[in-house]
């Protein structure tokens, strides 16, 4: 099985980039499921029932979020609605919408869990105990489980992936929008890689056009973030996994910008 992820969207660049990209590598890398990263899909911050269909309508299989999932009030309801559009599953009881889910492929089902990091982040519940409780789960259904680890620090990145390997069939890290040049599958069968990167604006900071936060850190003060509507990249991945044990086979980092 071929898993192609694609790396957290940034407002209509970003969409525009999984628009024209997104099809054509799944068609180049042979892909049976896409997984996207849309927390930042709606003008840098959150996500809307429209912008998730839009995604799904075109080819993505399930959209993950992260701490911005939460920014666009109407995406409350509809996260108890579509199963296919996930928040980090670590946020505490109640929440509206859910962290995981299993989901149909051509050869069989796969499960993907999002969960979100502690630390230096908002509080949210235990990343590690959260992975222990919906691997359990999600190992009745297919030995193919996923997990977008929407996370800042690199190290807790790490100690997330190592503490899934043997478990867990590929561990990616979202959130902070740089490629990191360290895919890897490690010795329990894993997959890993720190951050897959953003989709969106290649001129920009991370996402963001660059006077305003340039200015902010010259002023240390408030500064309203826009996304420069300007040529984008699509950063992703493509994993190729055992759909029998659920190891990683090998990784390879997608870097196309759109023609």
């Amino acid at each position: 099985m071929r898993v192609l992820v694609v790396g957290d969207i940034v407002g209509k660049p970003g969409r525009r980039a999984f628009q024209q990209l997104g099809r054509n590598l799944t068609r180049t890398h042979r892909t049976d499921f896409v997984i996207v990263n849309g927390e930042n899909s709606a003008g840098g911050f959150g996500i809307t029932p429209e912008i998730t269909e839009e995604l799904l309508s075109q080819g993505a299989d399930c959209v993950t979020s992260g701490n911005h999932i939460w920014k666009q009030r109407e995406i409350y309801g509809y996260l108890d609605r579509e199963d296919r559009l996930l928040r980090p599953a670590n946020y505490p009881e109640g929440a509206p919408g859910n962290g995981w889910g299993v989901y149909p492929w051509a050869g069989g089902r796969v499960a993907v869990i999002n969960l979100m990091g502690a630390a230096s982040m908002e509080p949210i519940d235990c990343p590690f105990r959260a992975f222990d409780e919906l691997y359990r789960e999600a190992r009745r259904e297919t030995p193919l489980v996923v997990v977008d680890f929407h996370a800042e620090s690199t190290s807790e990145k790490a100690a997330l992936a190592h503490y899934a390997d043997g478990r867990a069939s590929l561990v990616f890290g979202t959130h902070t929008h740089v490629q990191t040049a360290d895919e890897r599958v490690l010795p329990g069968g894993t997959g890993f890689i720190t951050d897959v990167g953003m989709t969106g604006p290649e001129d920009s900071i991370i996402g963001v056009a660059k006077e305003g936060v340039i200015d902010r850190f010259l002023t240390r003060m408030p500064v309203r973030f826009e996304v420069p509507n300007t040529a984008a990249l699509l950063c992703g991945l493509v994993a190729e996994l055992d759909a029998q044990t659920g190891r990683a086979l090998s990784l390879r980092r997608v870097q196309e910008r759109v023609p």
